[in-house]
């Protein structure tokens, strides 16, 4: 990869199995715009490292001991020392929502392709959000099956969601389906800057993070049901 005078990607490697931190590192170590910074075997190491070392991304097992992925997740980005891909096996979808409420702006599954990997740590370093198709679709999946149990939306969801224009609620319903922009812009006939704008509207006006945490906004405010 052409950095173009840009350093590289300073990235920490958390998981409590060796195998797994070896691998990613001997791939990662292949990567002209990546450098292994750390690892650590336990979500506590995990947060000391963040803080010491300021890597850009931190890649972040969910189940380990001492501390899990999650609450290291939660007190790295709480500090805003890191971005955080969560990296997991499929099964673990339970963790998605957890994950991405504590701030993880990327969710990939370990099997997932090498190149795959590296594509969403450039993205979460870049300020985006990333989710594996198949994380997209345990989202849809929980949302729609928790539709008919979901709770009223209570007043606080009511009161920002009266923010949105009318088509800034459907293209938020569309980004929550895991559309593109330009697949977005296609769908409603309009051109990707005006998506952009629109989902830059949302965000700000939802004090939301970036796209993944839409996502979940929407689908936990019952919006995708109602679309």
């Amino acid at each position: 990869m052409n950095l173009g005078g840009r350093q590289p990607l300073r990235v920490l490697l958390v998981d409590d199995q060796h195998l797994v931190r070896t691998g990613f590192s001997r791939i990662f170590g292949d990567e002209e715009g990546l450098e292994v910074v750390g690892e650590a075997e336990n979500g506590e190491e995990a947060v000391r490292l963040t803080a010491a070392l300021q890597p850009d991304v931190v890649l972040m097992d969910v189940q380990m001991p001492v501390l899990d992925g999650i609450e290291a997740t939660r007190r790295i980005v709480a500090e805003h020392c890191a971005k955080v891909v969560i990296l997991t096996t499929f099964g673990e979808e339970d963790y998605v929502f957890e994950a991405l409420q504590a701030g993880a702006s990327g969710f990939m599954l370990k099997n997932a392709d090498p190149d795959d990997i590296v594509r969403a740590i450039h993205t979460v370093a870049d300020g985006h959000a990333i989710l594996a198709p198949e994380v997209t679709t345990q989202i849809i999946d929980r949302g729609v099956g928790a539709g008919a149990r979901r709770p009223a939306r209570d007043p606080e969801q009511a009161r920002m969601i009266a923010q949105l224009t009318e088509r800034e609620r459907e293209v938020l319903v569309l980004v929550a389906r895991a559309m593109s922009n330009a697949e977005i812009a296609a769908h409603l006939v309009v051109g990707e800057a005006t998506v952009k704008s629109h989902v830059s509207a949302c965000l700000a006006k939802l004090a939301l993070r970036d796209r993944v945490q839409a996502a979940v906004f929407a689908h936990e405010s019952g919006l995708v049901d109602e679309a």
